[in-house]
């Protein structure tokens, strides 16, 4: 097989509608914009949104809430998640990425307490919840605040 013997295969393409083409097309004379009015002009057509002049959806519906433009957003991990590194470790945020717990750091990390730790690791990290700190230091781990 060459370059040039390539065909896409059987039934997987159409041939283009050519509008305003004549009648025979199918679509000649009007190309398919029906007999006059707004949508069958050049550049016709109302915007998005736009309801014929009635109180479009958007401005009936009610405003609600805020967006705090100060909001920290954490990536946060589970104590029992942490069971994957050796015992003795440093768990660094770092680490966390490498081993795939954390995509994006966002704000920081955060660490809560959901599962149990058999393994005693220094896990550094922006915030702690307090019953994953307690687990932490129950399996002989330290726990450091970055």
């Amino acid at each position: 097989m060459k370059l040039h013997e390539l065909r896409p295969a059987e039934g997987s393409t159409k041939s283009r509608k050519r509008k305003g083409r004549g009648i025979g097309s199918g679509l000649g004379k009007t190309a398919g914009r029906g007999q006059k009015g707004q949508k069958a002009r050049s550049g016709g057509g109302v915007r998005v949104g736009f309801e014929g002049g009635q109180m479009p959806l958007y401005r009936r519906l009610p405003k609600i809430g805020f967006t705090n433009v100060f909001r920290k957003e954490y990536a946060v991990v589970n104590v029992g998640d942490l069971d994957i590194f050796e015992n003795g470790a440093v768990v660094t945020p770092e680490e966390l990425k490498k081993a795939g717990l954390v995509k994006a750091e966002k704000s920081g990390i955060k660490i809560l307490g959901n599962g149990e730790l058999n393994k005693q690791l220094t896990v550094r990290a922006n915030k702690f919840s307090k019953t994953a700190e307690e687990k932490i230091l129950a399996s002989g781990g330290k726990v450091e605040v970055i």
